[in-house]
């Protein structure tokens, strides 16, 4: 009987460990399969319009390493550009351009301002200026100053903020779509007068399915009005949501041929700001999970809001809001806590800045990682030859048990493994390395890992 018991024993553990052995997620990846080059810096950054002051003046250098292609922000009131009848006042706003393209990045500008000199009662159902023509040479003198004085080269140009909600997103204007389709076609054609190059648009929706954007669209796809891009924001934990949203704007615009080349924006998105994911780990795979439907669905640009948190003056919005939409923007940033930024309010780095590190680096030729699951992504590039994997657990239905993973490197070579962890609760040294190890031959001695719920994995493999 010992020994029947000793020889169950034995079974069962040999048992156990083939049973665990074999739930392994088997993933490979295969140098030679290379697809088309991608380039993931175009998913930029954008900036809130809450201070005519730069506020990410500390953090150049960090942000040049993210190599972001375009930085939006908001030509919001607080900046003074049209003080006088026929003056204009350029310096405030300057300076902030300047700090963007220090970044390395080029501005995308979102008019939403409202000069007391066109605009003399604050109220934000008061949309059209009393003087369009005056409006128009504003418009056309900033394009001018921006494009040939200071030779910003700053090419799109965005045409109000949320016009859907108005004072709630943080800007002047709440608009119907008969009067945004006026104010609309002003504006563009006070920027072509000044720079026939430039790329027109909007409406940066709080809401994708807002009446104003599908009376732009076809006022735009049937008349004479340019829109070569449409905007639009989102601010859901869901992903999919995010991709849902892509397939019905496109879907939309190829209703018209005159606008099947127009560019898709998101240039405002983030998780959700009313129920925001406090699992630290969340909000970096969330960024991998939904930058990943935005490389599939084909979304030409974004812009993460944002970089920087920051504190609004109530006094500084009280001069061209409500007292009930200075209030609101006051107490949403100032008391509110707030989980945006790439940097918090008092400038500590948040670890979505390590995920946008890494997505920099996945410029190349795209790779196809087999093997995944429902819950086990990953994005992979060729970049001459080393190739970056960046593996994260994002489940679908809320909650994903730790996977062991095996990737396997397909080659006649050998290759030198590199695996970095992100750990999103260090206050530094959060890419840390984890491993390294050398491949064998088609795919022996594969690179053996754990990813639970939530976690982000980075492999380096080089020759």
């Amino acid at each position: 009987m010992k020994r029947r018991f000793e020889w169950c024993l034995i079974a069962g553990v040999l048992l156990s460990n083939s049973s665990g052995a074999g739930s392994a997620l088997q993933v490979t990846v295969d140098p030679a399969l290379a697809g088309t080059n991608i380039d993931l810096t175009r998913y930029a950054l954008g900036q809130g319009g809450l201070s005519d002051q730069p506020m990410f003046d500390p953090h150049i250098d960090n942000l040049r390493q993210l190599h972001p292609q375009t930085i939006r922000i908001f030509v919001q009131e607080f900046f003074n550009l049209y003080p006088e009848h026929g003056h204009y006042h350029w310096t405030a706003l300057d300076k902030v351009i300047e700090t963007i393209e220090a970044t390395g990045a080029k501005p995308l500008l979102c008019l939403c301002f409202k000069p007391a000199r066109l605009f003399p009662k604050i109220d934000q159902r008061l949309v059209h200026p009393a003087d369009y023509a005056e409006w128009e040479e504003l418009i056309s003198q900033l394009v001018r100053h921006c494009n040939q004085e200071r030779r910003f080269g700053i090419e799109y140009w965005e045409v109000a903020n949320e016009p859907d909600i108005g004072e709630d997103g943080g800007c002047p204007y709440l608009f119907s779509p008969a009067d945004y389709l006026t104010y609309y076609d002003h504006t563009v054609e006070a920027i072509r007068r000044a720079d026939p190059a430039a790329k027109v648009g909007g409406p940066a929706l709080a809401g994708y399915n807002s009446d104003i954007g599908s009376a732009l669209i076809e006022h735009c796809g049937k008349g004479s009005a340019p829109l070569d891009f449409f905007s639009w924001h989102i601010y859901q934990s869901d992903p999919e949501y995010f991709r849902k949203s892509i397939r019905e704007i496109k879907e939309r615009l190829a209703k018209f041929s005159r606008l099947k080349a127009a560019e898709t924006i998101i240039d405002e998105w983030n998780m959700s700001l009313d129920e925001p994911g406090l699992d630290p780990g969340f909000q970096p795979s969330f960024v991998l999970e939904t930058t990943r439907c935005f490389l599939e669905e084909g979304l030409i640009r974004s812009a993460y809001y944002h970089i920087r948190d920051a504190f609004v003056d109530e006094r500084q919005f009280a001069k061209f809001m409500s007292p009930k939409g200075a209030a609101f923007v006051a107490r949403w940033w100032n008391d509110t806590p707030q989980y945006d930024g790439l940097y918090d309010n008092q400038g500590q780095v948040r670890p979505v800045y390590d995920i946008f590190k890494l997505l920099s680096l996945l410029k190349g030729q795209e790779l196809r990682v087999e093997g995944l699951s429902k819950n086990i992504h990953a994005l992979a590039v060729k970049n001459e030859s080393t190739i970056e994997i960046v593996f994260w657990n994002f489940p679908t239905d809320g909650k994903s048990n730790e996977q062991e993973i095996e990737l396997h490197y397909r080659s006649k070579k050998t290759a030198h493994y590199r695996l970095c962890r992100l750990e999103p609760l260090k206050a530094y040294n959060r890419l840390e390395i984890e491993k390294q190890s050398d491949s064998g031959k088609d795919g022996e001695n594969p690179l053996r890992f754990k990813l639970g719920q939530y976690q982000v994995r980075w492999v380096t493999i080089t020759p």
